[in-house]
């Protein structure tokens, strides 16, 4: 004797909640394995869309089976329907990778001229980025809430100083709002070098700099204003230095 399908009721219910957590546990698992984070980014979203596509999966599937049978109840359609709203959480890995390919290629971009901007900093003072024409330039995306723009902040700034002299400079852009940052720099870390805001006089940044999907982020720029791969930030510190320095070795553009 064939045993009724069970109901989909609890697992549907469940299924946000569980989706959540297998995502989570499956990201943090992977990153904590990987060799290199940046490389793999998009195995490790795919990954956790998969990983958070089971359990509403497997409570449509159950759904399934008890409307082929006709024997669904009301809190058959309420599971199945959960269920099926839960897949909806999908959308969080899969924009999480859209954008990081979108600022992975940001970032790969060599030899391009760096997009202008004129941004106000914290204190009020305007920046342009033409105006540093014959300088190399730094422009590193963080946030206040990420721990490793806090543990690069400092090297940053001790490094603007010591080669400003050489013509270097850096500039910070986070996409927050300018309260969050000033109690960042009043209560947390401050800087010398120019914290940036998003809005500018002209408008909104360009897209390369404002559309970030991970934290810190770098864009090293050469005395002749064009856009060259910095190093990692999965990788020392020394890296970018060393960058940094063979751009400052390089010879500056001839005046017009």
């Amino acid at each position: 004797m064939s045993h009724p399908p069970r109901s989909p009721f609890w697992l549907g219910l469940l299924s946000p909640g569980l989706a959540a957590a297998a995502g989570a546990a499956c990201y943090v698992t992977l990153t904590r394995m990987s060799a290199n984070p940046d490389a793999d980014f998009l195995f490790r979203l795919t990954a956790v869309a998969v990983a958070m596509a089971i359990p509403p999966g497997i409570a449509l599937w159950m759904a399934v089976r008890v409307f082929r049978a006709r024997t669904a109840s009301w809190k058959d359609w309420t599971g199945g329907g959960i269920a099926l709203l839960a897949l909806g959480l999908l959308w969080v890995p899969v924009d999480g990778a859209v954008r990081r390919a979108r600022q992975a290629a940001n970032l790969a971009l060599a030899g391009v001229p760096a997009p202008e901007f004129r941004a106000a900093d914290l204190d009020g003072n305007e920046h342009r980025l033409s105006e540093h024409r014959g300088s190399v330039v730094l422009v590193n995306i963080w946030a206040t809430w990420c721990p490793p723009c806090r543990a690069e902040m400092p090297l940053l700034d001790e490094l603007a100083r010591e080669r400003a002299d050489q013509g270097f400079a850096v500039f910070g852009i986070s996409t927050e709002d300018e309260a969050t940052q000033q109690d960042f720099r009043e209560t947390v870390l401050s800087v010398d070098y120019p914290l940036l805001l998003p809005q500018t006089s002209d408008g909104p940044m360009a897209d390369i700099y404002v559309e970030t999907a991970r934290w810190p982020a770098n864009f090293l720029i050469d005395r002749d204003g064009l856009l060259h791969p910095a190093p990692s930030t999965e990788q020392p510190f020394s890296a970018l230095e060393a960058a940094v320095d063979r751009m400052l070795a390089a010879p500056a553009p001839a005046s017009p």
